[in-house]
């Protein structure tokens, strides 16, 4: 037993999985999720809901954004879309300057995923004209989300699952790029792109299973709350996946990136180089 305990330890420390933990610690990577969802639910659920009422296309609203990306199907993605659509008439009574509000609110949360990426690079934060950057950040994401859903409703099969694929992995990669004014280059970011997106696909896997069921009991035992409890949790795990998959990108790099790359990014802990 304890020879077999050694070899475990051995292959965890070759494979420098305990600097990829310790990372996670120093990054205070679910105190970075936790905001994510704070954020997600307080800034950009308002945006979205303005823009999926104003869907020309009537696609469902964002409750339907929303079940799609949990995996939500049957009663609880029907329980889902009664408790948070919002009346059509939402466009009407929102002014030109409250859309402009909603958009302004929503800019934090580019900032938090562009200070997450900060600290996973070891990159010093950003001057504040750089907001421009996660307002634009953000429009790309609202496209990203809706055009996920036009895929949906236009696509089935192995079609749909590659074009989210791609487009999955393309805004992760492009939005590390952007949001880090192209201080690191488009190769060494592309690994944490894969992973984030692979890790958004294991968390719908895992609420459809899991958080389905629990929709509907928590909609009985406790109402409104309860749904928007496990939408939060929902988020909480996204949050984790995003911070997550770029940390774990970088320390594919450190530990095994010098078989495919000539010149690897500075290592975690150290001052990092010129790019």
């Amino acid at each position: 037993m304890r020879r077999h305990l050694r070899t475990l330890r051995h292959g965890w420390e070759r494979l420098g999985a305990h600097t990829l933990a310790r990372r996670g610690r120093d990054l205070e990577l679910m105190h970075r999720a936790l905001g994510f969802a704070t954020l997600a639910l307080v800034t950009l659920a308002p945006l979205l809901i303005v823009v999926a009422a104003a869907d020309p296309l009537g696609r469902g609203g964002f409750a339907t954004w929303l079940a799609y990306g949990m995996g939500l199907s049957g009663r609880s993605a029907r329980l889902l879309t009664e408790i948070i659509s919002p009346p059509r008439e939402v466009v009407g009574t929102t002014s030109v300057w409250g859309g402009l509000a909603l958009a302004v609110f929503g800019v934090p949360l580019g900032g938090s995923i562009q200070n997450g990426y900060e600290r996973v690079w070891n990159l010093p934060p950003g001057p504040w004209h750089r907001v421009w950057r996660q307002a634009t950040w953000l429009c790309v994401l609202t496209a990203f989300l809706y055009q996920e859903v036009l895929a949906r409703h236009a696509m089935h099969g192995p079609e749909r699952t590659t074009l989210s694929l791609v487009t999955g992995v393309l805004f992760f990669w492009w939005g590390q790029r952007f949001l880090l004014g192209g201080q690191v280059r488009w190769w060494h970011l592309l690994p944490g792109a894969i992973a984030t997106m692979a890790g958004l696909i294991s968390l719908r896997s895992f609420s459809s299973f899991v958080f389905t069921p629990l929709i509907v009991n928590n909609a009985i035992s406790y109402g409104t709350v309860g749904v928007v409890l496990i939408v939060e949790s929902w988020l909480i795990g996204v949050g984790f996946v995003i911070f997550g998959g770029a940390l774990f990108g970088r320390w594919l790099l450190d530990h095994h990136g010098h078989r495919f790359t000539r010149n690897p990014p500075a290592r975690i802990g150290t001052e990092p180089a010129d790019d």
